[in-house]
Order: C-alpha cells, then sequence, then structure tokens
C-alpha cells in the first residue's frame, strides 16, 4: 500500500504539520501572554522551507527566515521558496550544504547575545524544523490513519500489525511512527529507506553513527543529511531514559564526529527499525519499476523507500505501507529521464511530457511556478547566517 501525504499546498508531506504548527504556536501565545512577535528559523533540504513558509505566511504575531543549501534542492524546489507571497516571509540561499545550514540555525538558537538584541527589538526565536517537537506530534496522526484505511478496507483486523516504509534523512517521519507505535499503533517494523547518503542505514546495521564520510548531493535532495537530528530522541525512549548515555553519546558526535551504541541498544533498537539504502541507478530503476509493474508514478525520494521495500523479505501476511512524501512532479526532469521520456526541456516542459506521457495531472501549485515572481535571491556563507537573522528579522 501507499500512503500519499503530499497532497498539501507544497505538494510535500511536510504540509501535515506545517498547516498546523503556526496555529498551535499563536494558540501557545496566547496562552502564555506572550507579546513579543515569534520568528521562525528554518533550515531546509528541500520541502520544509516551503511547507513553512506557506503555513506561517501572513500569521499573526510570526515571522519567518527560511535557509537553504544553494544548488542543493531540486530547481522546482528553489523556485517553491524564491518566488513565496507574504509581508512576515524571508529566503536565502547558502553556501554549503543542509547539515552546514542547520547546524548553524542550532548556534543561533543558543546564541544569547543575539537572543537579548533580538527581544529587546520585541521578537524571540523558534523553529518550524523537527527539532521543534510541535512539527513531529502532527505527523503522527498520519499512521493512525493509515491504520484506521487498512481497517475499513477489511485489509487487517483491528489488533493486526502493520509494517511501514518510511524515506527519511533527519529520522522526524519515520520517529513519528515510533511515537505511534509508544501510543499504541500495531506496528510489526518502522524501516527506514535512505539514499546514497546512507548513514542511517549503517547506524542501524552496525551501531556506529559515523558522519564523517563523503557528502552527497543526489536526486532525492530532501534525504540529503549526514546529522540526524531526531536520532536523539529514539536514543533516550529506547534506552528507557538514560540521558547521561545520551547526551555522552551527543558529545561524541560533536567533538569527533561519530558514535557506537551499546550492544544491548542496538539490539532493542532493530527490534523496532530495519533499514536498507539506495543507489542513484537504484532510485532511478525503482521509478520505473514501479511504474512498469503497477502504472503508478513516484517521486525519487518515495522511490528509495519502494526499492528498499522490495528488497526485503516480509511475512505475506503482514500489510507493508510506503510512505510517499513529495509529488513526482516536483522532480520531473528525474521522473522523465527514469521513465525514458523527453527530459531535454525546462522543468515545466518535462511536466508536460510526464503529464501527457502517464495520464496524470502537474498540481497547480507547481505548475504555476513557471510564471511566478522571483522575490528573494539573497546568497550568504555560513557565517553569515547570524547576521541575516538579526538584520532581516528586525525589517520585516
Amino acid at each position: 500500500y501507499c500512503l500519499e501525504l503530499w497532497h498539501g499546498p507544497t505538494c510535500a508531506f511536510k504540509d501535515m504539520a506545517l498547516q498546523m504548527l503556526p496555529h498551535l504556536l499563536t494558540a501557545s501565545l496566547v496562552k502564555t501572554e506572550e507579546e513579543k512577535t515569534v520568528c521562525i528559523l528554518v533550515a531546509t533540504s528541500g520541502d520544509t522551507g516551503k511547507g513553512a513558509l506557506e503555513g506561517f505566511r501572513d500569521v499573526d504575531h510570526t515571522k519567518i527566515l527560511v535557509f537553504y543549501p544553494k544548488d542543493g534542492v531540486s530547481a522546482i524546489q528553489e523556485l517553491q521558496m524564491v518566488t513565496q507571497e507574504g509581508a512576515n516571509v524571508g529566503v536565502c540561499s547558502v553556501v554549503g550544504n543542509f547539515d552546514d545550514a542547520q547546524s548553524a540555525v542550532k548556534r543561533i538558537f543558543a546564541d544569547k547575545e543575539l537572543a537579548e538584541r533580538l527581544e529587546a527589538a520585541g521578537t524571540v526565536l523558534s523553529s518550524a524544523n523537527s527539532i521543534n517537537v510541535g512539527r513531529l506530534v502532527p505527523q503522527v496522526v498520519y499512521y493512525f490513519a493509515a491504520y484506521a484505511q487498512l481497517l475499513r478496507a477489511g485489509a487487517i483486523e483491528a489488533g493486526d500489525a502493520v509494517e511501514f516504509c518510511v524515506p527519511t534523512g533527519n529520522f522526524g517521519d519515520i520517529l513519528a511512527g515510533y511515537y505511534a507505535k509508544r501510543m499504541g499503533l500495531p506496528v510489526a517494523k518502522l524501516v527506514v529507506a535512505s539514499d546514497k547518503n546512507n548513514v542511517l542505514a549503517d547506524f542501524l546495521t552496525t551501531g556506529v553513527y559515523d558522519r564523517n564520510r563523503p557528502f552527497f548531493t543526489t536526486i532525492s535532495p530532501s534525504m540529503d543529511i549526514l546529522i540526524s537530528s531526531n536520532l536523539e530522541r529514539m536514543l533516550y525512549f529506547l534506552s528507557d531514559g538514560d540521558c547521561e548515555l545520551v547526551a555522552g553519546l551527543m558529545e561524541q558526535l560533536a567533538q569527533t564526529g561519530r558514535y557506537e551504541v551499546p550492544a544491548d541498544l542496538l539490539a532493542k533498537i532493530q527490534s523496532v527499525f530495519g533499514c536498507g539504502w539506495a543507489s542513484e541507478d537504484e532510485v532511478r530503476a525503482a521509478i520505473k519499476s514501479c511504474w512498469d509493474a503497477n502504472g503508478y508514478v513516484i517521486d525519487p525520494h518515495t522511490a528509495c523507500g519502494y526499492y528498499v521495500m522490495q528488497q526485503m523479505p516480509r511475512d505475506p501476511l503482514t500489510p507493508r505501507v510506503l510512505l510517499s512524501t513529495a509529488s513526482p512532479y516536483k522532480f520531473p526532469r528525474v521522473v522523465n529521464e527514469s521513465l525514458g521520456l523527453d527530459a531535454s526541456g525546462t522543468d515545466f516542459e518535462c511536466m508536460d511530457v510526464l503529464a501527457k506521457a502517464t495520464g496524470t495531472t502537474a498540481p497547480a501549485a507547481l505548475r504555476g511556478l513557471e510564471t511566478a515572481n522571483v522575490r528573494f535571491d539573497h546568497v550568504v556563507d555560513i557565517d553569515g547566517m547570524e547576521g541575516f537573522v538579526e538584520q532581516a528579522a528586525k525589517a520585516l
């Protein structure tokens, strides 16, 4: 089964949480009697940025600044961000990869002097990345929704276990599935599907997390991540809340770029999580084989999951659900190349070719980008992000 999570305004699964988070945040501001404006800082590997921009656009008492890696997102993803409308939004590309940008955002949050200067100007900082638990909570819901759909379809009986295969880089989407399992959802296995940046697959196989490896810019850019922020939360729960252990592992990661979990903890992790990864060629082949076998078009991220799911042995009595995280029309050139279609024109011409060949329709929110006005063209080095935040937070 395939759970399509990309029918929101930005055509990616992040909409499921980012349409709700702004309202959770503004309700919290009222409840805590906070009178200052909240400035949301986001580092994005492609999809969170647009989802957050759309969610927070013109929401009262909020501003939002999004950083994305220059040349590290697809052309459509970049256009989605730099054409964003709204009086309270700002977008900036950075010279570096997503991990660099995410680490810089975390340093900005920890900068007490900057926080004091912004507070004096009437602004406090918050996040829309999955480091904000308000991003994760709404995502738990769609695991239960999938289970309910299977029940209604008669595919399972109440209490039967279901397996979920999740393309992920930052471990947030699959962590929501783990939360659902802890809340009582009958989950047989949560399968992590990685791309060529396979740090998670290696960790789940060996117990060694090692980010000291080449960083690859792939055709599944939203998963091009080597530091998976949400893994820390999983380690906390599966170590039974051993804060000293987890803090020590995170310190090793910060100091050396690697850590290794104890054997007993690894065994517990492997009892919950499976894993696999797909190379660039395997992703392309998965897009083609999924279309040939099912007449169903998938994007490169979903294709990572499709490939991993096809490789893993399974119990035929246990339903398996693949989470489809983005519309194939966000990556039309890669999809066309994979399907053997013409990919020589613009991304928008590729969309039209894909639509005609497959009988599907490009979402209006993506096809309409061809005539949208570019509003943002800022580029900064990683070291320039703090200055951009201070200047933009006061200007918006």
